[in-house]
């Protein structure tokens, strides 16, 4: 049963009940990511998730990593391009304290200078190491080349120059203005007591409002109801993609992202896009897995994924392959992809898609996590929750047509191209792919 309320705070709540397990997940949404940062405060976001588990104004940094450990419990925190989450997986019968760490972070963060600087190495250690992997390197490429001088086209993570000159009172400004209620859901799955989370988070996130939760139902549904003075500083999505962004690198790979924009995440053509990305690579019965993988032997991993944003998304394949492959196997995927355009699936592979779609759905119902992330996730980024019967009807109900006409739409775009490898794959792209006129150069007898 999924449940949603208003507290008299601001903040949105959502919870699922789940009577056969002894555990609940507890998560804090908010609704800012490193989209929402000025220039001058990339990676702010990030730095600021890291902070929030440094202590509180009651709690240093061990006590609370204590407290939660000695109780078996799980916590941990993301930064995305559009919300930032914190959340705790734990026994129910510590519900209460996985409250009190949670509200005191996300109330009362010390932000201590020194915490600040100790911090800021961490940080930037995780910058060079997300530089030293390919496979993330070529992931940002990729945004910087669909997204050209956007906020969505800029790492989470900001600038190791950009992260050196943070400090508290920046990070405490960011704090104050993006971290209130209105930007705010709280979502919990589990063995969990609704009418008695509401109360609770009353009573312990801002103790100063009344205890007064405006009850909607439980279909999920909030309408056009407003929250305050927008926190955000999201650009329009206007500028045109790049076709070829590149970065040499002493490997043995070369590293390939394939893709173009789609739809906002609110768009009710993604089910329809969901199919479509399935059955181009999002399994392992996928066209592309099966032909480059299994049939042709040219790459050990490729997949395809969705992305979406509040105004904006993306479909993408991505590919790790040998030199001597990667203008072969990149022709294989923009020839599926003009396939797809032309004649979209079949009904094969419609069935396959909606009936895998479906069980990677169920299967996730498993763990209290992964209801509370979605949950979570919905209610943010959608405005609502849809039950599971909804969902399952939601896929089945995408036709052939409706696939066509995605992958018409989608695939009429010029792909962006992002690659990473050493400098005969560098070279090869580069000679290929124009920025004027497209991929027209791009052909399987390109020699590396």
């Amino acid at each position: 049963m999924i449940r949603t309320s208003i507290l008299d705070n601001g903040i949105r709540l959502v919870s699922e009940q789940m009577s056969d397990v002894h555990s609940l997940a507890i998560g804090v949404w908010v609704g800012t990511g490193s989209r929402d940062e000025s220039d001058q405060e990339l990676g702010t976001s990030h730095f600021l998730e890291h902070m929030l588990f440094k202590g509180t104004d009651t709690r240093s940094a061990k006590e609370i990593a204590q407290t939660v450990d000695a109780k078996g419990g799980d916590m941990n925190a993301f930064t995305t391009k559009e919300y930032t989450a914190f959340y705790i997986r734990i026994l129910s019968e510590h519900l209460d304290i996985a409250l009190d760490i949670l509200c005191d972070m996300l109330t009362n963060p010390a932000l201590n200078s020194n915490d600040v600087d100790a911090e800021r190495e961490v940080i930037l250690d995780e910058i060079l190491m997300h530089e030293d992997e390919p496979a993330d390197l070529v992931g940002d490429l990729f945004s910087e080349a669909l997204f050209p001088d956007h906020p969505l086209g800029r790492d989470v993570a900001g600038t190791a120059a950009s992260v050196s000159l943070l400090d508290s009172k920046q990070l405490r400004r960011f704090f104050e203005r993006h971290y209130q209620p209105e930007n705010m859901v709280v979502a919990a799955a589990g063995a969990v007591d609704h009418d008695g989370l509401c109360s609770n988070l009353t009573k312990r996130f801002l103790s100063r409002h009344e205890r007064h939760v405006i009850q909607l139902g439980y279909d999920g549904q909030f309408g056009q109801v407003e929250y305050g003075e927008p926190f955000r500083l999201r650009q329009p999505t206007v500028s045109k993609a790049r076709l070829l962004v590149t970065r040499q690198k002493p490997i043995e790979q070369g590293h390939i992202i394939i893709g173009v924009k789609t739809f906002p995440c609110k768009d009710q053509r993604r089910w329809a896009l969901a199919i479509l990305n399935h059955t181009l690579g999002g399994g392992i019965s996928s066209r592309l897995f099966q032909e480059i993988r299994e049939e042709k032997g040219l790459a050990y991993s490729i997949w395809s994924e969705n992305a979406y944003y509040s105004d904006t998304g993306f479909l993408s394949v991505s590919l790790g392959t040998a030199p001597k492959h990667a203008m072969e196997v990149t022709e294989l995927v923009l020839k599926e992809i003009s396939s797809l355009s032309e004649h979209g699936i079949n009904r094969n592979e419609l069935a396959l898609s909606r009936d895998h779609l479906k069980a990677d759905m169920l299967l996730s119902y498993e763990d209290s996590n992964s209801r509370m992330g979605r949950i979570g996730h919905g209610l943010l980024l959608h405005g609502e929750v849809l039950t599971v019967e909804q969902i399952l009807t939601k896929i089945d109900s995408v036709t052939i047509d409706q696939v066509q006409s995605v992958a018409a739409d989608v695939f009429q775009q010029k792909p962006t191209i992002a690659v990473v490898g050493p400098p005969n794959v560098i070279s090869a792209f580069e000679q290929a792919v124009d920025e004027s006129t497209g991929l027209s150069g791009l052909t399987a007898n390109s020699k590396i």
